[in-house]
């Protein structure tokens, strides 16, 4: 539990600066590790004669094994403290990143990238806890904002690097040094970030583990936070990994730099993230979910047409609108968890990178049998569910303790 002795880290004080450049390190080396190999699934294609759906397990089997290890993060925090687990995170998948750059074999590259999810368990969800725990209220949401803004610096960074590298030199070279960077990242975590006021661990009994899941569980709220993640994060995905397939065809035939530009759109989102939390203190966290899941649907449909600049225009409007519902959705979930919140900020996690392991890979399908039109329509009906639970989330009132 945390230590009242201890105050909450407020806005422009100094603690509050090195925890937000901490974290904004910490959400950098993430992203970028999680989808460095996201522009390169057309390279695998050719390089191990694979088609998109079995390319993209490569990033789906990261994703798909961080979700499920996220259920644990928060008792291996617990256990050894939340700076350790994040920092400890961080290095293991920096190194796994590196090995990837001598390894040939594909069976080995998922194992890699497998071990490389199980090691990024330790970050997202513990980051968002410990926000919840150390921020007081009208910090929280601009911290979360720049920790997420973090996570979209990392993402362009980190596939615009591996793109131009793998175009001038090869897709090893490209994941070496991109390996190299996530590990600077993480000294900038270990060096920086304040000390947790949590100092008395929480109830680590099997029995007091599943009364707190069960509770969480019972919150129709969260219960809907949690989906609208699955939706928000499966239609992100699924729309960065096929835009790279369509844009290296004919009509427009980009070459693998050209296309790696495109992330480059990721900056909307950085924006977009870092002053969502200050929207939502204004508007509502409900109205700025409705608003910004809305502007993701638009995007989506002006990325339909076989124009290059309206696919650039949707692709930044989509972003936008991901970067700042994400925002939004998560540390709502900080605020509306009564108790063991990392717990709490694990399952959403959890359905999180949950939609970008099975819509991403299910994009492949749709790809493969309709084209861009298909991957727009499953990209569109996720968003229309986001939507719909949005509503209905804007219906359901807090809980109890919240009310007191």
């Amino acid at each position: 539990m945390p230590d009242p002795s201890k105050p909450l880290i407020s806005v422009g004080t100094a603690a509050f600066r090195r925890a937000c450049l901490a974290l904004f390190s910490g959400g950098f080396a993430t992203f970028a590790a999680m989808y460095c190999v996201q522009p390169l699934l057309p390279v695998f294609t050719r390089e191990f004669g694979l088609n998109p759906a079995a390319s993209s397990i490569s990033l789906s089997v990261s994703t798909g094994v961080l979700a499920v290890a996220m259920l644990g993060s928060s008792f291996v925090s617990d256990l050894i403290g939340s700076k350790a687990t994040m920092v400890g995170a961080l290095i293991l998948s920096s190194l796994f990143t590196v090995a990837l750059s001598v390894t040939s074999d594909w069976n080995q590259i998922l194992v890699l990238r497998g071990l490389a999810g199980l090691a990024l368990s330790g970050f997202p969800a513990i980051s968002i806890a410990y926000l919840a725990d150390e921020m007081d209220r009208t910090a929280l949401g601009i911290a979360v904002g720049l920790t997420i803004a973090g996570n979209s610096i990392g993402g362009m960074s980190g596939r615009l690097i591996v793109s131009v590298v793998a175009d001038y030199a090869s897709w090893r070279m490209a994941l070496a040094v991109l390996g190299g960077l996530c590990l600077l990242c993480s000294l900038i975590l270990w060096a920086g970030l304040p000390a947790s006021r949590k100092t008395v661990a929480t109830d680590l009994s099997a029995g007091g583990l599943a009364a707190s899941f069960v509770r969480h569980l019972r919150d129709p709220g969260l219960l809907m936070l949690f989906a609208v993640a699955f939706c928000l994060m499966g239609g992100f995905v699924t729309l960065y990994n096929y835009v790279g397939f369509r844009l290296l065809q004919p009509p427009f035939s980009l070459s693998q730099t050209l296309v790696g530009f495109v992330f480059l759109l990721y900056a909307a989102g950085t924006a977009s993230s870092s002053i969502a939390g200050w929207v939502a203190n204004r508007t509502g966290r409900r109205t700025a979910l409705l608003l910004t899941i809305s502007l993701m649907l638009f995007g989506v449909a002006l990325t339909i047409p076989d124009s290059l600049w309206l696919i650039v225009v949707g692709i930044g409007l989509f972003t936008v609108g991901f970067f700042a519902a994400h925002a939004v959705a998560s540390s709502w979930v900080g605020l509306r968890a009564d108790g063991a919140k990392a717990q709490a900020s694990s399952l959403y996690m959890l359905t999180y990178y949950m939609g970008s392991s099975i819509a991403g890979s299910l994009g492949g399908v749709f790809w493969s049998h309709a084209g861009w039109p298909g991957v727009a329509g499953l990209i569109g009906c996720l968003g229309l569910i986001a939507l719909a639970l949005s509503i209905a989330l804007s219906r359901t009132p807090p809980p109890a303790w919240l009310q007191t």
